[in-house]
């Protein structure tokens, strides 16, 4: 009896098994057919692209709907409950119909979010000809809508205020706007996550709308971020008092923070106010109402002080004692401007698993009261200024840390531990940057699941620690640049690490050539900045997933390798600059589709500008400067249509600019200097980009400025070509920060236009031949003034990042982000003359270097008053001109001048005594005019050389030790014009030739007349000849023929005779 009431049941159970699975495996067939119509609306036949989801979305009768992907259905109904489409394309449609949802009476989760962001991908509308805005009711089921990463505006709230049973909806990344009306989803009551992040809502919320939240009793979790919001939506989000999580990272909110606005928030279990602008102090009452709050993140803010403590926790000090969060777990303070020292209240909050005060100004030591956090996975203390001793010792009874940053900004901290520490954690993550260590630590042969290590920037010497590959299989990330490694070893087997930096250490032997087989998976290397040597490994062909490899400063040798890097298809940046590689630069065609910088520059290579660059269809940057190129410059290089940076300078390159150069759209840098190019420069070059720098000096390029070529420039360098004729009249004023003209045969005089130069830096028309007077319109250039106006920069920057998001442990608010960006910068180096000698400027020395320069040219008449109002400028030269008049008293606001040059020309009257206001003046030189008076003393004008008076008889003073008082030395009025004593120099100089001419013409003729006196001169000077003649023959014994001269004692005969032949033999 018992056992067939057993068969029985088993029979009903599998019966009732059956039942499931046949009805898992079918679909409605009606719902079939609407996914393919829905299909066929979403992706047109003609789509270039489809997404994953729906490839297996066929018109196939066998083929069961619930088992494609993106479709759940309910095992026993087998009606479809959950959708996710998945949308990765173009649609041509841009409104969705929502009819064709109207099938699906039975699904809870849609997903129609947009997995691209452009301009043209996702819909912007909804429709629905029949029902209009009540379409969504018939979706009586519906609880997760996700509309992400569309064009969606306001308009389709009237269709989802019909969704009532909604109780999640994410419209992240469309176009929402302002106003932000809440009575648009007013029947949404059953709403317990909204997600509006992304969108474009700004301002405030009207008043009358403060407390319309309230209806939504059951929303919870609200996202408001990356949207233009300010603070005063506060009173309108405190009406919510349901929520437990509120987000609003990323918006315009300022001031301080917002306590009084979030009094009544006192179920907030989350919140976050990151990338605001909040600034003064973090309230601790304020934040005490939320009791129940558990994660706060107020990151990249403007927060400066510390936490500002009131009623009862008044008489304590900023964040010491005991902080009131209670149930606090995850606390971020980064990026902000804490200073002092270390909150210790923190270290009273026992129930922490995250703490996060990285990037701010915190000093003193670091705490041992750390010990007390029990329950801390994550602390990073990175980028503060603590110094002092700290022990990792007292780390060691955290158990559940599995990430650790720490660093000091001032190098003062120094890092401890002890050898024979075993901690009773696993890190999987440790940094400890700038932390002093001179070798690696030694607990970390302990560590087993390690992902990520970061000990760089100490003093670390020794071997390079392979052990750590070999202990941690999971290693994806090793920096260790910036220490004194000397052997540079690697495991006998293979590893999966993906980033590795050791960049700067003192390795100075052969590189490894198995280096690409033991590491095949590495994305990022840099190796630059040590003394690898040899020839470039075969090996490296093998690292497929290569996108970052720096190779550069080092002593590598010898030619590429044939099959350099082939098949590294995803190759983005590969910097080999600064070796000795010699040999052609990629004679054949290269692999590299995706490479966007190209830094081979500082080598030996040889040849060509190799065939093998036109394959690179990506490339934005090519540097193959100071090397020995020779030939022509290709024209196909007007092709590569991405380039923004091109220098080819030091080479050897011959023939003329191809004017295809020009045409590239987006050149922003153009360096073609110190090569042999000539001919002239295109004359149609307009196609140039908006605030290009072309450099071209040091080359024989001859005729003239083009017009054109003025005009989108913002540094142009000339100099030291065969230029001439005058300077073109136009020229685009508002760009142009740099001219460099010296060293051609510009004529003319200075355009007028050059007095609109708003953003002029550095003018150097110096060793040309323009004439005229300096314009006194000069003064109304910038020269610094608009130094604050960061509009321009002269640095081509490629930035290239890879991300990695690894979860490390289970957190509320983060994870822990791994973004490795490497810039490189194709660097504007420009010379100008200062203090007597040529330096070269880049970078950020660059853009606070302001000088003219307009020597060595026939610029006459006076010099302006005017130009003692450029009060930026550093360096001013005016030499070596025919400028006229006195020095100016208003040379004296020149407050930053360093440098300043009046030397070789024609100024009269005394030196002021004002110019000893000029502080900054480290280089004075007034030699050669015709000043006079006294020489001015005190400060900088104690430091001067004598050398800087030369050429002025007129001067006296105790700086050139010369007695004012024993030559009657008077001083003349500044502002007048010198008396009738002072004395013309040019008068002087032709006075002076034409005396001595006329002497000498009178005692030609007078020796011309046969007398005794003359016959006696004659036979002195005889004699004088006999004497010489006696001495070169004795110094020229044994030597090869010479000539003497010899006097045939007449007034009129001198020959030249060769020694005889005995001379130049021994005498007996």
């Amino acid at each position: 009896m018992e056992g067939k009431l057993f068969l029985g049941q088993y029979l009903i159970c599998v019966i009732l098994l059956l039942g499931q699975l046949h009805g898992y495996k079918s679909c409605i067939e009606k719902e079939r057919k609407a996914l393919l119509e829905l299909k066929a609306f979403l992706i047109p036949l003609n789509a270039g692209e489809w997404n994953d989801n729906v490839l297996s979305w066929t018109n196939d009768t066998k083929s069961d709907c619930c088992q494609w992907m993106g479709v759940e259905c309910n095992r026993k109904s087998g009606r479809i409950t959950n959708i996710a489409f998945g949308i990765g394309f173009i649609i041509e449609n841009p409104l969705l119909n929502l009819s064709l949802l109207h099938p699906f009476e039975d699904v809870r989760s849609l997903d129609l979010s947009s997995s691209r962001s452009c301009e043209d991908c996702g819909f912007s509308g909804l429709f629905d000809d029949v029902e209009g805005y009540k379409s969504l009711s018939r979706l009586r089921n519906l609880e997760i809508l996700d509309l992400s990463s569309h064009r969606f505006n306001n308009s389709i709230f009237p269709f989802l205020n019909a969704a009532t049973s909604l109780t999640t909806l994410f419209l992240t990344y469309n176009n929402m706007h302002s106003p932000f009306l809440v009575k648009e989803f007013k029947d949404l009551t059953n709403l317990e996550h909204l997600d509006l992040r992304g969108n474009r809502f700004n301002g405030s919320i009207p008043t009358q709308d403060y407390n319309s939240l309230r209806r939504f009793r059951k929303l919870e979790i609200l996202d408001l971020s990356d949207n233009l919001f300010n603070s005063r939506i506060f009173p309108f989000l405190n009406s919510a008092t349901s929520l437990k999580s509120l987000s609003l990272w990323g918006n315009n909110m300022g001031g301080p923070f917002p306590a009084k606005e979030l009094r009544d928030l006192t179920n907030v279990e989350l919140l976050d106010l990151s990338r605001n602008r909040f600034n003064g102090s973090i309230p601790v009452r304020a934040l005490f109402a939320l009791r129940k709050l558990k994660a706060l993140d107020l990151s990249d803010n403007e927060f400066s002080s510390s936490v500002e403590l009131q009623g009862k926790f008044a008489k304590t000090k900023p964040l010491s004692g005991t902080c009131p969060w209670k149930n606090m777990e995850e606390l971020k303070l980064s990026n902000n401007k804490l200073a002092g020292q270390f909150p210790l209240c923190l270290t009273s909050l026992t129930g922490l698993r995250v703490l996060d005060l990285s990037s701010n100004q915190l000093t003193g030591n670091v705490p041992s009261a750390l010990a007390n956090l029990e329950s801390l996975e994550y602390l990073s203390l990175f980028g503060n200024n603590f110094e002092g001793f700290f022990s990792l010792g007292l780390l060691a009874n955290l158990s559940k840390l599995k990430v650790l940053r720490l660093d000091s900004q001032s190098n003062s901290l120094e890092v401890e531990f002890e050898t024979s520490w075993k901690p009773k954690f696993q890190l999987v993550v440790i940094a400890l940057r700038s932390c002093n260590l001179e070798k690696v630590p030694h607990f970390l042969l302990h560590q087993k699941d390690l992902h990520h290590v970061d000990l760089s920037d100490n003093q670390i010497h020794g071997n390079f620690p392979s052990w750590l590959l070999e202990n941690n299989t999971k290693l994806e990330v090793l920096l260790l640049q910036n220490n004194s490694f000397t052997s540079f070893q690697l495991p006998k087997s293979a590893h999966n690490l993906l980033f590795l930096n050791v960049s700067v250490n003192k390795f100075n032997h052969l590189f490894l050539q198995n280096f690409g087989w033991i590491l095949p998976h590495l994305v990022c290397v840099n190796l630059a900045y040590n003394g690898f040597q040899g020839n470039l490994p075969s090996s490296l062909d093998n690292m497929k997933s290569i996108e970052f490899l720096d190779l550069s400063h080092n002593r590598f040798h010898g030619k590429l390798p044939r099959r350099f890097l082939k098949g590294c298809y995803n190759l983005t940046i590969l910097k080999l600059s600064h070796n000795k590689l010699s040999g052609e630069v990629f004679p054949e065609a290269a692999n590299f589709t995706r490479l966007w910088v190209m830094s081979m520059d500082n080598n030996l290579f040889t040849g060509n500008i190799g065939k093998g660059f036109r394959s690179l269809p990506s490339l934005n940057v090519l540097d193959i400067s100071n090397n020995k190129l020779t030939g022509v410059i290709p024209s196909w290089i007007g092709e590569r249509q991405g380039l923004f940076a091109l220098q080819l300078s030091n080479n050897m390159l011959e023939g003329e600019i191809p004017t295809s150069l020009f045409n590239i759209s987006y050149l922003q840098l153009l360096d073609l200097s110190s090569n042999r190019l000539s001919g002239d420069i295109p004359p149609h070059v307009s196609s140039i980009y908006h605030g290009a720098v072309l450099l071209l000096q040091n080359n024989n390029l001859s005729g003239v400025i083009p017009d054109t070529l003025l005009l989108n420039v913002i540094v142009l360098d000339l100099r030291n070509n065969r230029l001439s004729g005058n300077l073109p009249e136009f020229i685009n004023t508002q760009n142009i920060s740099i001219l460099l003209l010296r060293g051609n045969n510009f004529t003319g005089q200075i355009p007028h236009q050059f007095c609109s130069l708003s953003n002029i830096q550095l003018l150097d028309l110096s060793n040309n031949k323009f004439n005229g007077s300096i314009p006194s319109c000069l003064s109304n250039t910038s020269f610094g003034l608009r130094k604050g106006d960061d509009s321009y920069r002269y640095d081509v920057p490629s930035r290239f990042g890879t991300a990695k998001d690894p979860v490390y442990f289970e957190s509320l608010l983060m994870i822990d982000e791994f973004n490795m960006v490497n810039e490189t910068n194709s660097q504007t180096k420009i010379e100008f003359a200062t203090k007597h000698r040529y330096d070269a400027y880049m970078g950020g020395n660059l853009k606070l270097l302001f000088g003219m320069d307009l020597s060595e040219n026939e610029l006459s008449g006076e010099i302006p008053v005017e130009l003692g109002g450029l009060v930026e400028l550093e360096a001013l030269n005016l030499s070596h001109n025919n400028l006229s008049g006195v020095i100016l008293e208003s040379f004296s606001g020149l407050k930053n001048v360093e440098s300043l040059d009046l030397s070789f020309n024609r100024l009269q009257g005394p030196i002021p005594l004002q110019l000893t206001d000029m502080i900054s003046l480290a280089v004075f030189n007034v030699s050669y005019n015709n000043l006079s008076g006294i020489v001015p003393q005190g400060r900088q004008f104690n430091t001067f050389e004598t050398q800087s008076y030369f050429g002025n008889p007129l001067l006296c003073g105790k700086s050139i030790d010369i007695s004012c008082a024993s030559n009657n030395f008077h001083p003349t009025d500044n502002g007048v014009e010198a008396d009738e004593s002072t004395v013309d120099m040019e008068s002087f100089y032709w006075s002076f030739v034409a005396a001595y001419v006329t002497i000498l013409l009178g005692i030609l003729a007078s020796l011309s007349f046969d007398s005794p006196w003359s016959r006696a001169w004659f036979y002195i000077v005889d004699a004088f000849v006999l004497k010489v003649r006696n001495m070169l023959w004795q110094n020229t014994a044994g030597t090869k023929c010479s000539y003497v001269l010899v006097s045939l004692s007449s007034p009129s005969v001198v020959v030249l005779l060769k020694p005889p032949a005995l001379f130049h033999k021994t005498r007996t």
